[in-house]
């Protein structure tokens, strides 16, 4: 008598059925399988590698994200195979300007946010040009002529590999939520002060249990000028919209 695939022990389902509903899920569907699917790592991990293969790289889908941070979570043999199958990181990305977001996209699929958001700091400076690089930050007045792609890069990877929670678009989103008001964004942030900057970067906070929005983050020294113009440019407008 032939056996059927493997169940799992607390769904009932197989593990490739349990990708798939995780994949076809709504965020409030997916976040309530997350514990799920971790639970049953051992099981899925194997399937995974396959299972993107069917997933649209160019895209922002942090299903997909939070699956490859399960592969990765173990030393092992699928570990390295999935990296040497994707030295410069699963998720596609484009830059007119010729940047490379191989290590962004490394930090971000490791977890390691403080790193992530060191890198995409000098990114930034890197796409405002070479005055920013020297002085060591980007004016607000940089901004408007970044290319699109390349926001559109970095945001997506921050939103691929945060679980939904991260990045210039998720920082939009709230904005609008707040009306425009600034006063009531930084409390959902968790950016308490603009004084908090000069403690940087040991009053934040670097793990996925950060507030919603909290990364990338954005130098508030000299006012709110630099994020309007992040949270303004085209690039992220689109991605904001419905």
């Amino acid at each position: 008598m032939l056996s059927g695939p493997p169940v799992t022990a607390t769904t009932g389902t197989s593990p490739g059925a349990l990708l798939e509903r995780f994949q076809a899920g709504n965020p409030r569907q997916r976040r309530a399988l997350q514990a799920t699917l971790q639970q049953q790592s051992q099981a899925l991990r194997p399937l995974i590698p396959d299972h993107l293969a069917g997933v649209d790289a160019t895209g922002d889908d942090w299903a997909a994200g939070f699956l490859i941070q399960l592969l990765l979570d173990e030393q092992d043999q699928l570990r390295e195979e999935f990296l040497a199958r994707y030295p410069d990181g699963w998720l596609a990305t484009v830059s007119a300007r010729g940047l490379d977001y191989a290590p962004l996209q490394r930090a971000l699929m490791a977890q390691q946010f403080e790193e992530a958001d060191r890198i995409t700091s000098s990114l930034l400076r890197e796409l405002a040009g070479p005055e920013a690089i020297r002085r060591g930050y980007v004016y607000y007045s940089e901004v408007p002529p970044i290319a699109s792609a390349d926001l559109d890069s970095l945001d997506r990877l921050w939103v691929c590999y945060s679980r939904g929670r991260f990045g210039f678009s998720v920082q939009g989103k709230l904005l609008r939520s707040c009306n425009g008001r600034w006063e009531l964004l930084w409390p959902k942030l968790a950016w308490k002060d603009a004084g908090r900057w000069t403690r940087y970067p040991g009053s934040f906070q670097w793990s996925i249990e950060a507030p919603e929005g909290h990364m990338p983050l954005v130098n508030q020294l000299r006012g709110v000028r630099l994020m309007d113009a992040l949270l303004n440019h085209p690039a992220v407008q689109q991605r904001i919209r419905p």
